[in-house]
């Protein structure tokens, strides 16, 4: 996959809301410290904001790094209230779910990178699963159990609308306007 890297300024554009970010609590270590769910696949627009957010809580974010699989553009540089953020790339050695951060204070974040397309209820599971204490799964391990359970939740719908209409199949196609054996052919 070819990665694009961007040199260009985020001056001159509006600001982006505070990250949607959830972080561990606890003392038992898990393979991830949390989820960060961004609102776009633009790193340059949404780094900030994380690296603001966890600036103030755990310490100047200096560097981060994911994997291109699901980034269009990888800035090179992202600068951040008072400081520039470092951005790296590891398209075979990272999972593609998880976002790496460091800091001089407190070492190093991994977090589940939540797609921005993903609904509020989707991304409120991941954001829980991925901050419990302890846990075992890794970020695509998480993603795909969601997806399994998306996958589940939308059987269930299926299945409720086949009784809801009765449990009667539609006609086959190319046959609309079947009718019994019995009545043909009189």
């Amino acid at each position: 996959m070819a990665v694009t890297i961007d040199r260009t300024s985020t001056e001159g554009r509006p600001p982006t809301p505070p990250a949607r970010l959830s972080l561990t609590r606890g003392t038992a270590p898990g393979l991830l410290d949390g989820a960060w769910w961004p609102r776009s696949r633009d790193l340059s627009r949404e780094l900030p904001a994380l690296a603001a957010r966890l600036d103030h809580s755990w310490g100047r974010v200096t560097h981060v790094t994911v994997n291109p699989a699901f980034w269009p553009v990888i800035p090179r540089k992202v600068p951040v209230a008072g400081h520039t953020v470092h951005v790296g790339w590891f398209a075979k050695e990272q999972d593609p779910h998880k976002l790496l951060v460091f800091s001089y204070a407190a070492d190093r974040l991994d977090l589940l990178i939540i797609p921005p397309e993903t609904g509020p209820a989707a991304a409120a599971r991941l954001m829980s699963a991925s901050t419990t204490p302890g846990g075992i799964l890794t970020a695509s391990g998480l993603m795909a159990d969601e997806r399994a359970a998306g996958d589940a939740a939308q059987s269930r719908d299926r299945e409720e609308e086949w009784e809801t209409e009765g449990g009667t199949a539609p006609p086959p196609a190319g046959n609309p306007t079947s009718s019994p054996p019995s009545a043909r052919g009189r």
